[in-house]
């Protein structure tokens, strides 16, 4: 079977008084409407490493992530949808929860890791999996070079022309796909990544192992919220007003910290009046599941 999934990602318009005010356009790039679990930058990452273990007639599907994953979530999925076995190895103790169901729905296996051993991936695969030939490892997250490969389609389906694109940053994957789309089809564009993490500086380095040549780029280092999958009374407020304005819903730990960032600095005057911004929603709308006690 080949590993293909139709593309339907539109881009709206984000109206606000604070745009108009400040002479700017935001548009926002729906890659969460790819696919109800297969999301966002979920399938791209995906896609060429699908294509990669059908290639080397590879069964099943080996991958990592937290008991709230997205990543787990649409490898899944995507396993279901393209007739391989899956399983996903968690970080922690046994849990159940809604997207652990979701998963087991899907056919995924899940084995409990505590957080030491997890922290040496291919010493797990190896473990359990180093005698499986049908076994095909991928990354938490899907961050290769492969995931960075069908992160960079995203800029061959835009038909129109953007000062910055911003996009949140966990692996740096997604980010350096985008950024080497850019570059293959020479755009001026100002590619902007909002990290996750606090401390984020170190994404710098995971970006730029995937980057086809050296490219300059904005890396925004404020708006972790306190780190990875924290939050404020504030972004969450955000997120109200956000959803309820645009009917576009976003989440606490990728897409809501991007676009806060995007709106700060618009109030900032970060922009220029006549700049054109693409914002990306990489899905992960799931992650709404695992903190619906913050709202």
């Amino acid at each position: 079977m080949h590993i293909a999934l139709d593309i339907f990602s539109p881009i709206h318009q984000i109206t606000d008084p604070l745009f108009e005010a400040k002479g700017i356009e935001v548009y926002i790039k729906r890659d969460d409407m790819i696919h109800p679990l297969i999301s966002g930058n979920k399938w791209r990452k995906l896609k060429y490493l699908l294509q990669k273990a059908q290639d080397e007639g590879k069964t099943h599907l080996i991958t990592f992530g937290g008991a709230y994953s997205n990543h787990l979530l649409a490898t899944a999925a995507a396993a279901a949808k393209f007739g391989f076995r899956s399983t996903g190895i968690v970080r922690g103790e046994e849990v159940e929860n809604d997207t652990l169901f979701m998963c087991r729905l899907h056919g995924m296996q899940l084995l409990f890791t505590d957080r030491d051993s997890y922290r040496d991936k291919p010493a797990l695969f190896e473990k359990h999996f180093g005698n499986n030939a049908d076994a095909f490892f991928i990354d938490e997250g899907g961050a290769s070079a492969e995931g960075a490969q069908g992160c960079s389609e995203l800029v061959d389906e835009l038909t129109d022309t953007y000062t910055h694109i911003f996009c949140a940053c966990g692996t740096g994957t997604t980010a350096a796909g985008i950024i080497n789309g850019i570059s293959k089809h020479q755009l001026s564009t100002r590619f902007n990544a909002i990290p996750v993490f606090k401390n984020g500086g170190f994404m710098r380095d995971e970006i730029d192992s995937y980057l086809s040549k050296p490219v300059d780029y904005d890396l925004h280092l404020d708006y972790h919220f306190g780190g990875y999958a924290k939050t404020t009374p504030d972004l969450i407020q955000f997120i109200k007003t956000f959803v309820a304005k645009t009917g576009v819903l976003i989440e606490p730990v990728y897409t809501a910290k991007m676009l806060y960032a995007l709106y700060d600095l618009a109030a900032k005057d970060h922009f220029k009046a006549g700049d054109k911004i693409l914002a990306i929603h990489t899905g992960g709308i799931w992650g709404l599941m695992g903190m619906k006690e913050k709202f």
